[in-house]
């Protein structure tokens, strides 16, 4: 599966925001079989608030484990965001 942030906005911040975004995803997500791989694009995101990342990437995160592959996070908003949620939440994300 494939999961194109920008579909959410090219701004994506608030906790509540992530929340929502996460709620409103998460019956696309029971489809995922059980070894699918769950891809998550951040192409098209200038900005990720870590309080955005943390409600929806942390979620994913605990449900897929190292099914979660991350992929154009070059960003530095991005990037440095991943890796403040790492640090705080003891997460180790797959970056691709």
């Amino acid at each position: 599966m494939l999961i194109q942030l920008e579909k959410f906005g090219s701004t994506l911040t608030s906790r509540p925001a992530g929340k929502d975004a996460y709620a409103g995803f998460s019956s696309v997500l029971d489809g995922v079989l059980d070894d699918e791989l769950v891809e998550v694009d951040f192409r098209g995101v200038s900005s990720l608030s870590p309080s955005w990342g943390d409600e929806f990437l942390t979620p994913l995160l605990e449900k897929f484990g190292k099914r979660l592959i991350l992929l154009n996070t070059e960003n530095q908003s991005v990037s440095m965001t991943i890796e403040l949620l790492e640090e705080t939440g003891g997460h180790k994300f797959i970056v691709r």
